[in-house]
């Protein structure tokens, strides 16, 4: 079996792809780590490796005729606690982590105090968050360590008196980038029997036949046939000139794809936007690209998000709850946080000024589109902004405004798209 390599290296989040010799995607995987681009490409590397042999797994079962409802969804439960347990490694690696900067960076009287309230806290964390991702319950958008740990340590901390949090803080803001900046390996059989073990009743007769899947799967060489990286931060990987492509041509690519018919293209990432046009073929014609400023992309709405102290999951629920957009002046993400403290200190609700700033952002990307050339044909919006839904509301009227009543698309791997289309291009390159 011939598999191909995708990674994108974005700003903000960097994501992986692997497919097979018919370019069928068989594992995902993406990461948040951004310090370090060559942490970042392996760790995204490694989750689609894990998510591949899970995919493996379901399909080298169903071959043998051993699929059922049941299997399937043991198998389900097992990806959900392998990740727990992935998750578990890291926290433990933090907590070590955060007690070592207690002992060299606090003062002696307050070391104790700050080590038991860690210990504490920990405790509860550790319990809450177990039953989050054992329940199903651990959102797709806040699947990154630092988001989920970081909510359940705040609110955890937010009750102290004002000079420990401080001190909490500090300690877990110095402490949680070598933990997000390092490559942590796990042996796939051993993790898996492990997750097995907190979910699955170990009576159950199906498990002999998922265990021998198992073994068959762990021991599969997934070492790509090739491979291609793109993103933001394409250039600093550690790979050769012919393994780096150009952004714009793997979201094209990508999005072709899925939607052949596709002859527009808007994505919206963490750092930029890129409004690109394609022919038949899914190649590049043309495009507008606005990569001078963060104004309009993720990193506009993750400070936005700050501001709020809210995570940035939640600012496009919250925006669809308007009465009306209030009217936004500016999308530059120097001057948001003024404008956003001025409306509400004028007694402006919050969703109606949520609203005005993702109308904003769109707004400001459609006139990349026209730049590029319109909406033409069939149109499709990427990016990991395309799962906001707000962003999402405004992106289909303006297109039906300004353009008619042409097809929308948006894949559930909208975020994923450059990955794909760099995997894509290394196996056409191959065929």
């Amino acid at each position: 079996m011939k598999l191909y390599l995708g990674i994108d290296l974005g700003s903000t989040t960097s994501k992986a792809i692997i497919v097979d010799e018919k370019g069928t995607i068989i594992g995902r995987g993406i990461t948040n780590t951004r310090a370090n681009y060559e942490t970042a490409a392996e760790i995204a590397r490694m989750e689609a490796e894990y998510n591949s042999r899970f995919s493996l797994l379901l399909h080298s079962i169903n071959k043998v005729g051993g699929s059922s409802d049941e299997l399937h969804s043991i198998i389900n439960q097992v990806e959900v606690a392998f990740q727990y347990l992935q998750f578990h490694k890291r926290y433990q690696i933090l907590h070590d982590n955060m007690r070592t900067t207690v002992e060299e960076k606090q003062r002696r009287q307050i070391k104790h105090i700050l080590n038991d309230e860690l210990d504490k806290v920990f405790k509860k964390i550790e319990t809450d968050i177990r039953s989050e991702f054992l329940a199903g319950t651990v959102s797709t958008s806040t699947q990154f360590f630092r988001d989920i740990f970081s909510a359940h340590y705040m609110h955890e901390i937010e009750s102290l008196e004002q000079s420990l949090f401080d001190d909490l803080v500090s300690i877990y803001e110095v402490s949680i980038l070598s933990v997000e900046n390092q490559v942590v390996s796990f042996d796939f059989s051993e993790l898996v029997m492990n997750a097995v073990d907190l979910v699955v009743d170990n009576k159950n007769g199906k498990l002999d036949k998922f265990k021998s899947g198992v073994d068959a799967v762990a021991s599969l060489d997934l070492a790509p046939a090739d491979y291609i990286g793109t993103g933001y931060g394409r250039q600093l990987l550690p790979f050769e000139e012919k393994h780096i492509k150009s952004e714009i041509l793997c979201h094209a690519f990508g999005a072709h794809n899925f939607f052949p018919k596709t002859r527009t293209v808007l994505d919206i990432g963490g750092q930029d936007t890129k409004a690109i046009q394609v022919d038949g073929h899914g190649l590049v014609t043309s495009f507008q690209m606005n990569d001078r400023c963060a104004a309009g992309c993720g990193r506009y709405l993750g400070y936005i998000a700050d501001e709020l102290s809210l995570s940035v999951s939640e600012l496009g629920p919250m925006a669809l709850e308007c009465d009306y957009e209030t009217n936004i002046c500016s999308t530059c993400t120097v001057f948001a946080g003024a404008e956003l403290r001025e409306n509400l200190n004028l007694g402006e609700k919050r969703e109606n000024i949520l609203a005005g700033l993702h109308k904003a952002i769109v707004m400001r990307a459609f006139s990349l589109l026209a730049r590029s050339g319109g909406v033409r044909n069939e149109f499709t919006f990427t990016g990991g902004v395309a799962r906001n839904p707000a962003v999402v509301k405004y992106v289909s009227q303006m297109v039906k405004e300004n353009y008619g009543d042409l097809t929308i698309n948006i894949h559930p791997d909208s975020i994923f798209m450059g990955a794909l289309g760099a995997a894509l291009l290394s196996k056409n390159r191959r065929d």
